[in-house]
């Protein structure tokens, strides 16, 4: 293969802005076993404390993200652009009007998170995919929330690379202790090779400051081409997980691999994550995608699920959440295609895996995690719900 030779360059270079290849279809295929890294099943059930299930939201149009206010209120984003107001058991639904909004295939309103100095600014964040679908992209916007609508969404970062197409557009955003925002770029479905040229924001993790500009730390900030400068990590295909664990002070994310090969990480700047040099899983025609498991300079995952679980959304359970004591140290897991919840316990050095929650079925979105500690789920498709898991106060 052509591009295998150019594995001695350490990081590609490429100069267009959009892409021209066409979208290929692709075929369903049986998905094989590696096992390699496979987390292993715990045999305890968790999590062990009773709890109580309670919906929050019903009749949502494919949901993608939520958040929990200070005040108690929810927001939840939907893909064609709305966001759902849950307020004193109340729904509500309003337009953002986001400029450019491109809903098509797994395109359109994504991710809502609340900007670090929330309290005073009442901003919030939201990732979309932005163009058309001959040129499209996922873009950054902010918007503050005044306790009923939002105002005129406002583009602080559009990702430099186009593409001509609905897929792959990651756009999960987490803000780190130091009020930088990280976010996922994917690799677009249809060039996977552009996770491994720099100088594409295409299969990314990007970090950027909150009004926009690019943080003077990052690791290829002295990059004489300037949309290297966001790059805080490559090699990603389609990471759609992404969180903070505060107890170690590490960044996690997970990644949809093809038919197999779904992946967690823990995040460095600068590493690179192997796709699509080195993975676990096949192209859905079969055909193998590479011959590599590992490579120089690659770093491989800590965990692989082979055949694919499609890993949605993730959120960690720290020490600091006391609801279900438990899930500490544990991320919190939904699921696609197992439409399980999961737990996996990042203490022990082994990755133990649990189906948790199991009330919970179906195609699961995303999951959220309250400051008291008590977890809510957010269900796929046309006419979601949003689900809210308590854990019961026992009396002594």
């Amino acid at each position: 293969m052509a591009w295998l030779s150019q594995l001695q360059i350490k990081l590609f270079s490429y100069s267009s802005k959009g892409l021209q290849c066409k979208q290929r279809l692709s075929q369903l295929a049986l998905w094989l076993f590696v096992g390699l890294f496979a987390p292993t099943a715990s045999a305890a059930t968790l999590p062990k404390e009773q709890y109580s299930t309670h919906t929050v939201a019903t009749k949502l149009n494919s949901p993608w993200s939520m958040v929990k206010l200070p005040n108690g209120s929810w927001l939840i984003t939907e893909r064609d652009g709305h966001v759902v107001i849950v307020k004193n058991n109340q729904q509500t639904r309003v337009n953002l009007n986001l400029e450019g909004l491109y809903v098509a295939g797994q395109g359109g309103l994504l991710d809502i998170v609340l900007s670090p100095n929330f309290n005073t600014s009442k901003e919030v964040i939201f990732t979309y995919a932005q163009g058309t679908a001959e040129d499209n992209r996922l873009v950054i916007a902010k918007a503050t929330f005044n306790g009923t609508g939002f105002s005129t969404p406002v583009i602080i970062y559009t990702v430099a690379t186009d593409k001509n197409t609905p897929q792959h557009y990651a756009g999960r955003a987490l803000f780190l202790p130091d009020n930088t925002l990280l976010f996922s770029t994917g690799d677009g479905f249809d060039f996977r090779e552009q996770a491994q040229v720099i100088t594409s924001q295409l299969g990314k993790l990007l970090r950027i400051n909150l009004d926009g500009t690019i943080p003077k730390d990052n690791p290829f900030i002295n990059h004489k081409n300037p949309n290297t400068h966001a790059v805080y990590s490559l090699g990603h295909r389609n990471p759609q997980g992404l969180v903070y664990d505060y107890d170690t002070d590490q960044i996690i994310s997970h990644e949809h691999g093809p038919a197999g090969g779904d992946e967690l990480n823990y995040l460095t700047p600068a590493t690179n994550y192997g796709w699509p040099v080195i993975t676990y899983g096949d192209d859905y025609s079969q055909a193998r995608i590479s011959p590599f498991r590992d490579y120089p300079g690659m770093q491989k995952p800590s965990v692989d699920w082979t055949p694919s679980i499609a890993p949605s959304g993730m959120a960690y359970y720290g020490s600091k959440h006391a609801a279900f004591p438990s899930l500490q140290k544990h991320v919190l897991i939904t699921t696609l295609v197992d439409k399980k919840l999961y737990s996996v316990n990042l203490a022990n050095g082994k990755f133990t895996q649990s189906h948790v929650f199991p009330e919970t079925t179906g195609r699961l979105r995303d999951v959220y995690v309250t400051t008291e500690g008590n977890v809510a789920i957010l269900m796929d498709g046309k006419d979601a719900e949003l689900m809210l898991l308590k854990a019961k106060v026992i009396l002594t």
